[in-house]
């Protein structure tokens, strides 16, 4: 819905970069553990991710007023990336290569699931869900449960883990949604 936005508008205005941004470095990360670990499912959901969330990012790069920022954000990004590809690659030895990804890969998606709980709280002063997306709550809820079940089905803890945050996050939200039906938000 923001691509959609950002192309109807031809704006990036009240469209956050960060999730973006983010959300392609994970899907590289993971990447980088499916390519290690041989993985085609891990491979090829992660390769079409990154490839939408650089399609995000040029969408909003080229929509940009401020493109300073946002190329330096992006910057930032692949330096992070390159050092991460180097430390992996170069330091890591090929035994413990894959245990040493996969945990960084983990920390970093239980980050992403955790980072709404900011929302969450704000959600529960107003008493609002006007600032929560109900599709993305739906989307991530299925994601994190698909992710789940395929990592128990792999007995592969790095994907286990850090998808259990999200079904819990999404839960939380639902639970919001049915406390604080929208029909009754107030305007600001």
């Amino acid at each position: 819905s923001d691509l959609r936005q950002m192309l109807a508008t031809k704006s990036v205005e009240n469209i956050q970069f960060l999730p973006f941004l983010t959300t392609d470095a994970n899907n590289l990360s993971w990447l980088g553990y499916g390519c290690l670990k041989g993985d085609g499912t891990v491979i090829t959901v992660n390769a079409i991710g990154a490839a939408l969330q650089t399609l995000y990012i040029l969408v909003y790069l080229y929509y940009s007023p401020a493109k300073r920022p946002v190329l330096l954000q992006v910057l930032l990004l692949l330096a992070v990336v390159v050092t991460g590809y180097g430390y992996f690659t170069v330091l890591v030895d090929t035994g413990t290569r894959l245990a040493h990804l996969g945990l960084f890969c983990s920390i970093f998606t239980i980050t992403m699931y955790l980072s709404p709980l900011a929302d969450l709280a704000k959600v529960v002063r107003s008493k609002s869900t006007r600032c929560l997306s109900f599709p993305l709550t739906v989307t991530t809820l299925v994601a994190s449960s698909s992710w789940t079940l395929y990592g128990l089905q792999l007995h592969d803890l790095y994907i286990t883990v850090p998808n259990v945050p999200g079904i819990v996050t999404s839960l939380v939200r639902f639970w919001l949604f049915q406390r604080y039906r929208p029909e009754q938000d107030k305007p600001y």
